[in-house]
């Protein structure tokens, strides 16, 4: 019980922290020698945000970890969430995860994973780090081809408004998009082609008409995809930094004060992350500022996010 207190515990407390800081304000290149020479310019504004960083390991075990954006960050014990939740080395990708405390001893857990070809409705509840119940719900086959996924459950703060979308890149470069009704049902399947330069997208804004990804390309770009949620499909992509971005193959992002992005690169190559404020984003323009190296190993095959079910209030473009 006591690992899913804590977990549990800190996600609140991660929740209440971005909700009140800004973002910083020194722009910084994304390589691992610029980010730890400008960490001594950087200020204490972010130092409240945290990443609830969460892992799928070799062992299909469901892990969590809180990284915060002190000058270095620092990043709390890795947690066990659940064990054996997938089997060994299966899962390829994965959506971020909600983590809902069931109001016992538990955790009730719910995404979207890809295993081989095919993608899966992901659930269970845990207890004690061991599965109560678990089910998977195969959505389709085909995604083999497809280097990420993500979905974006906005609700609006009255709730007199929800909508859910997910979003799919494939290798050659074709952004999908679906649209989900209130059943769960998956519908309006849209796409864009023009994407074959992107290497990793996180999600960095969710509203009533609009989703943001900010997307780096293995050139050394960094980009904004602005999606409105109207029909036909027709993304706008601004660029953030011309170079220096291209190390990265997965990013995650968290909210960080009213409208900024604390962003979080992981260098699979050297197991290595490094942490960002990121400003309203705003092309060029956009102030980001970097925070270090995070002290910790990154040697899990995937890497998501933990979220709370409607409370993911990402407001960075």
């Amino acid at each position: 019980m006591k690992t899913l207190r804590t977990f549990r515990l800190r996600t609140a407390l991660a929740v209440l922290a971005v909700a009140a800081v800004p973002a910083g304000a020194v722009a910084v290149p994304a390589t691992a020698s610029a980010a730890a020479s400008h960490t001594e310019a950087t200020s204490t504004a972010t130092e409240s945000c945290l990443v609830s960083l969460g892992s799928r390991t070799a062992g299909g075990d469901h892990r969590a970890r809180h990284v915060s954006a002190t000058v270095p960050p620092t990043a709390g014990g890795s947690e066990l969430v659940a064990h054996d939740v997938y089997p060994d080395g299966l899962v390829r990708l994965s959506t971020s995860m909600i983590g809902t405390d069931d109001g016992y001893d538990g955790l009730d857990v719910s995404g979207f994973v890809v295993m081989g070809d095919a993608l899966y409705g992901s659930g269970y509840k845990a207890a004690n780090g061991e599965i109560v119940n678990a089910g998977l719900s195969r959505v389709g086959g085909g995604w083999s081809s497809f280097t990420a996924f993500e979905r974006a459950e906005y609700r609006s703060p009255t709730g007199d408004f929800w909508r859910m979308n997910a979003y799919g890149l494939r290798n050659d470069g074709t952004l999908f998009r679906w649209t989900f009704d209130r059943t769960g049902a998956w519908r309006s399947k849209a796409s864009y082609p023009g994407f074959t330069g992107v290497k990793s997208m996180a999600l960095i804004s969710k509203t009533r008409t609009y989703d943001t990804f900010l997307a780096n390309s293995r050139s050394g770009a960094l980009y904004t995809i602005h999606i409105p949620t109207t029909s036909p499909m027709k993304p706008v992509v601004k660029l953030v930094r011309r170079s220096t971005w291209q190390g990265f193959e997965t990013m995650l992002a968290q909210p960080c004060g009213r409208n900024g992005t604390l962003l979080l690169g992981i260098d699979k190559d050297t197991k290595a992350g490094y942490l960002y404020a990121v400003g309203h984003a705003n092309g060029l323009a956009t102030v980001i500022q970097g925070r270090g190296q995070v002290p910790i190993t990154f040697d899990d095959p995937v890497n998501f996010r933990w979220i709370p079910r409607y409370d993911d209030w990402l407001l960075g473009e």
